[in-house]
C-alpha cells in the first residue's frame, strides 16, 4: 500500500472527508504539511483545496523564505494561497503563557477564522504518527488521565489530521520519491524543547527495545480511543439523571447517585459537569480528587474553597458547584410589632413587645430588655471590626472570631442577619444574643425577636 492509499484509508476510517469538500490546509513548508497538501491533491475526491501560512512573528529571519517557498508550491499545484500573521510574544505576555502555548492558541484561532472566511468544510493539519507518539510520551511524563493520553485526536470539530497514522520516515520517503522539496523549521532542531529531546534522544532508544514501537503505540492509542468512547457514553447517560439545576456559573447534582458511583465514572462525571459550566473551568485533577473525598466522606454542610472563587458544597440531597460570589445581606429596619423579610437569607424576623418573658433558645428566638434598646432596630450584614458580648460568654468577642469558633462557613457569613440597636449588636439571628441586652428581674417590657424560615 503506497502512502496516498494509506492516507485515503485513514480518511475513510475516521470519516474525515467524503468528497467535494472545501478544505483549508495549514501549510508551513515543512515535510508534513507539504506531504499533506500533495496527498490531498492526488486523492480522487474532487477536493477544493486552500493553503494558509501563519507567521507567528518568532523567526523573522526564516519566515520570508518559507512564505516564498509555500507560495511557489501552491502556484505549481494551482491551489489558492494566503498568509496571516499573529503576535505570539505580545499575547504570551498579556496572558502569562509560554510562547509555545500562545502560538498554538493563536494558530487555531486564525485557522478557524480563515476557514469561516472561505467557507471551508474542514481544516487539514499535518500531524503524523510520530507527533502522536511524542505527545503521548510527553503527557505520561507530565501526568495525565486516559483522555489526555489519547494525545492528538484524528478529528476534532472541523480539524482533521489525515497523516495521523503515517510515520515521519514514510512521509520523508514519499517526498524524496516524488522529488518534492521542503523546508526545515530551525526550532524543530533545538534540544531545549521536551518534544525534541524525546524525538532525538528518547524515542530512538525505545525503538532499540521495540523496533515496532510506532505500530505498538498506535494500536494502544486506538484501544484507548475505543475505551474513551465507551466511558463517554456511560457518562452521558449518568449526566441525564444527575443535574438538579444549572446556570452559566453553577451546577447542582443529585447526591445519592454520586455517592454510590464507581470512582472511575464519578471522576469523569465531575469533569464533564465542570467542562460544561463556564464559570467552573480550570478545576485541576487534585481538585477533582478533593471533591470526590467530599462526596464520599463529607457531612452535609461541608464545603471546599477552590481557586478562582469556586466553592463546592455538600448539601443534604445535592452537591453544589458554583463560582457565583456569596450572597450579602441588604440593610433592613425593624419596629416593635413589625416584621422584616430577609430575602437573601430566606428568613423573616418578627418583633413583639411583651409584658412577660417567654421561653427561647437564643438562636431562633431571643428575649431582651426593651428599655435598653433604641428603635427602630437595624438588620444588616457584618462589618469589619464588629464585636459583641455573646450570651453566656461573659466578655467581648470579635464577630470574626465567633464565626470561626462556631464553624460558620466563610461564604455564609455575609448572610447572617446582624440585629443592632444603634451601633450595638444585640443578636446574631440563628446563633447568639448579646449579654448586655438580656432581661432581668427588674425588666418591665420585654422585646421578643423570632426568626422563621420562609420560601422566597
Amino acid at each position: 500500500m503506497n502512502l496516498v492509499q494509506k492516507v485515503a484509508k485513514t480518511i475513510k476510517k475516521y470519516s474525515m472527508l467524503y468528497g467535494g469538500e472545501t478544505v483549508l490546509v495549514g501549510l508551513s513548508g515543512g515535510p508534513d504539511s507539504v506531504c499533506l497538501l500533495t496527498v490531498l491533491k492526488k486523492l480522487n475526491m474532487a477536493l477544493k483545496l486552500h493553503a494558509l501560512y501563519i507567521d507567528h512573528g518568532l523567526r523573522p529571519e526564516e519566515t520570508p523564505k518559507e512564505i516564498e517557498f509555500c507560495k511557489d508550491l501552491c502556484q505549481r499545484m494551482d491551489i489558492p494561497f494566503r498568509t496571516k500573521s499573529v503576535d505570539v510574544k505580545s499575547y504570551a505576555e498579556a496572558y502569562n503563557m509560554n510562547k509555545q502555548e500562545a502560538a498554538r492558541q493563536l494558530r487555531y484561532e486564525m485557522l478557524n477564522a480563515t476557514a469561516l472566511e472561505i467557507k471551508a468544510n474542514a481544516i487539514a493539519l499535518g500531524h503524523n504518527l510520530d507527533d502522536q507518539v511524542e505527545t503521548f510520551l510527553m503527557r505520561i511524563l507530565r501526568g495525565s488521565g486516559l483522555r489526555g493520553l489519547l494525545a492528538i485526536p484524528p478529528v476534532r470539530g472541523k480539524i482533521i489530521r489525515p497523516l495521523i497514522e503515517t510515520e515521519r520516515k514514510d512521509i520523508e520517503a514519499f517526498l524524496d520519491q516524488e522529488g518534492i522539496d521542503f523546508i526545515i523549521d530551525s526550532s524543530n532542531l533545538k534540544q531545549e524543547y521536551l518534544r525534541n529531546k524525546l524525538r532525538f534522544s528518547v524515542i530512538p532508544l525505545l525503538k532499540e527495545l521495540n523496533p515496532s514501537l510506532m505500530e505498538t503505540l498506535s494500536n494502544t492509542l486506538e484501544i484507548f480511543r475505543e475505551e474513551e468512547r465507551y466511558f463517554e457514553i456511560a457518562v452521558t447517560k449518568a449526566m441525564m439523571k444527575l443535574i438538579s439545576r444549572k446556570t452559566e456559573n453553577t451546577i447542582e447534582l443529585f447526591l445519592t447517585p454520586l455517592e454510590v458511583m464507581e470512582k472511575v465514572i464519578l471522576r469523569r462525571v465531575l469533569r464533564r459537569a465542570i467542562d460544561e459550566t463556564k464559570g467552573l473551568r480550570g478545576i485541576s485533577f487534585i481538585n477533582i480528587e478533593d471533591i470526590i473525598k467530599l462526596i464520599t466522606t463529607g457531612k452535609p454542610g461541608d464545603r471546599l474553597y477552590l481557586p478562582k472563587g469556586i466553592r463546592v458544597i455538600k448539601k443534604y440531597s445535592t452537591l453544589l458547584l458554583t463560582s457565583e460570589p456569596p450572597a450579602k445581606l441588604n440593610t433592613y429596619t425593624l419596629e416593635p410589632e413589625g416584621e422584616a423579610i430577609i430575602k437573601e437569607a430566606g428568613i423573616m424576623i418578627k418583633a413583639f413587645l411583651k409584658e412577660k418573658p417567654c421561653e427561647c433558645d437564643g438562636k431562633t428566638k431571643a428575649v431582651f430588655d426593651a428599655d435598653k434598646i433604641t428603635f427602630p432596630l437595624t438588620i444588616r450584614a457584618r462589618k469589619p471590626g464588629d464585636f459583641f458580648y455573646p450570651f453566656g460568654f461573659g466578655k467581648r468577642k470579635k464577630l470574626q472570631d465567633f464565626f470561626v469558633d462556631e464553624k460558620v462557613p466563610r461564604d455564609e457569613r455575609d448572610i447572617v442577619p446582624i440585629v443592632t440597636s444603634g451601633d450595638d449588636i444585640i443578636w446574631l439571628a440563628g446563633y447568639r444574643a448579646d449579654e448586655r441586652f438580656r432581661h432581668s428581674e427588674g425588666t418591665k417590657r420585654f422585646l421578643v425577636l423570632e426568626m422563621k424560615i420562609i420560601n422566597t
